[in-house]
């Protein structure tokens, strides 16, 4: 294969997620540290590049460590309590002045469209405003905090009525009330809000963490809210954890579609997330992506394009189309993000209280994971369900798998009649039984 140019591969298998995201609504966080960092010129690009696929976006603009500077430049040390700041009106001069020069250096760069740059020819009209309406947290614990504050509403139908006319809105972390006062908030409570009151397809939040790990050490690519919020309960008030998981726990429990943790620090994460099909960070949804399931009509495509490789290879049996339509109702599948990715069908021998365990296949993508003891599992389940004794399996190159999972060798004989009879002798496929009792 010519591998002259891999990023075509790479374009071909992103055009399905180019067509889902089109036309869809995301609210993206990019916490401060970010552009400190030096990230902002490339975050820039990747919004613009979304942006131009027909992305809705809602950008929200964290300035944590960009005012922390200020005030350290000010001689004020901020006062602290659950985790923010007690925003008096020295420490609330501060945040407005940053919050005014990080809108407007953002605005520059997006409006940026010389030759030879990345937003060449690209036109975007930024907005912001009063478009997050705030309260005070008033006194807590005996503490006063002036003008730190929490969100009250987000104006949703301004915000929609922007993104209709093609504008990418920009939202700092600041909220205004009734009375005319600015408040400081967190950046992360205003992309929830805004993201709920959007019904957003997406809630992207950018911080320094690539997501959430496991005991291991391992990346957990998805979660429920249910599985997430234990992460919680030890996690430091007000750091970026507490702060990022119980945002994107909450978005989920209120109808955001899915919610990604992801860093900054890595250069390809917000494309890496969007468009290839496992992405890289942590996702937190109240619906998994992948799930296992009963084979519906709609599946025969995706059966046909996982099985092929392995039928050309002389592994399985070559099944029609015509033949999977007829035996649908047989099949389980495992679909991830709408691609069939594992299946297996359970053959009922009712006369003889068995049932057979065929075409057991996983993409050669996702093996290692589990995926066919979950397929066996489900058909064990199936076959008890319906009554049935015992499975059997034939099989030419795996019977150490099967052996494993509790099967053994058995005679032809051992088939039920009708299986015995159109047994494939040319094919000399070693049989297989397992008790379900």
């Amino acid at each position: 294969m010519d591998t002259r140019f891999p990023f075509v591969d790479w374009f071909r298998n992103s055009s399905p997620y180019i067509n889902a995201h089109r036309g869809r609504t995301f609210v993206i966080l990019i916490e401060g540290e970010a552009l400190v960092q030096g990230r902002g010129e490339q975050l820039i690009q990747d919004l613009a590049l979304l942006h131009t696929l027909g992305v809705r976006l809602v950008v929200v603009l964290g300035i944590r460590p960009q005012v922390q500077q200020a005030l350290v430049g000010a001689g004020i040390t901020p006062r602290r309590h659950q985790g923010r700041w007690v925003a008096d009106e020295a420490i609330m001069a501060e945040v407005e002045r940053v919050a005014a020069e990080q809108r407007l250096w953002l605005e520059a760069r997006l409006s940026l469209g010389l030759p030879n740059t990345p937003l060449h020819g690209v036109e975007m009209t930024v907005v912001s405003g009063n478009l997050v309406m705030a309260k005070p947290l008033g006194v807590r614990d005996g503490i006063d905090f002036h003008r730190s504050g929490e969100v009250r509403r987000v104006r949703e139908a301004a915000i929609r009525g922007l993104l209709d006319q093609g504008s990418l809105v920009l939202l700092p972390p600041l909220g205004y009330s009734s009375t005319g006062e600015v408040f400081d908030l967190d950046a992360a409570e205003v992309a929830r809000h805004t993201a709920t009151a959007l019904g957003a397809d997406k809630l992207i939040l950018l911080g320094e963490a690539s997501g959430l790990l496991d005991e291991a050490g391992r990346l957990r690519r998805q979660l429920t809210p249910a599985e997430a919020e234990p992460r919680l309960a030890g996690a430091p008030a007000g750091g970026e954890l507490a702060r990022h998981l119980g945002a994107a726990c909450a978005a989920a429990r209120h109808g955001v579609a899915r919610t990604h943790l992801l860093s900054w620090q890595d250069h390809d994460a917000l494309l890496g997330e969007l468009f290839t099909r496992d992405g890289v960070g942590t996702m937190i949804t109240q619906h998994r992506y992948e799930q296992l399931r009963r084979a519906e009509i709609d599946d025969v495509g995706g059966l046909l394009e996982l099985l092929e490789p392995l039928e050309r290879r002389g592994m399985l049996v070559p099944r029609s189309r015509e033949r999977l339509e007829y035996e649908i109702d047989d099949y389980v599948v495992i679909e991830r993000d709408g691609m069939v990715i594992g299946c297996a069908a359970l053959h009922t021998f009712g006369d003889a209280r068995m049932g057979e365990l065929a075409c057991v296949a996983v993409h050669g993508d996702y093996r290692g994971g589990a995926r066919g003891d979950l397929l066996l599992g489900e058909v064990e389940r199936l076959a008890r369900q319906r009554g049935l004794e015992a499975l059997f399996a034939l099989t030419t190159h795996t019977a150490h798998w099967f052996f494993e999972h509790g099967f053994r060798q058995a005679e032809l004989a051992d088939l039920p009649p009708l299986k015995r009879d159109t047994y494939n002798h040319a094919r000399q496929s070693k049989v297989l039984i397992k008790s379900l009792a």
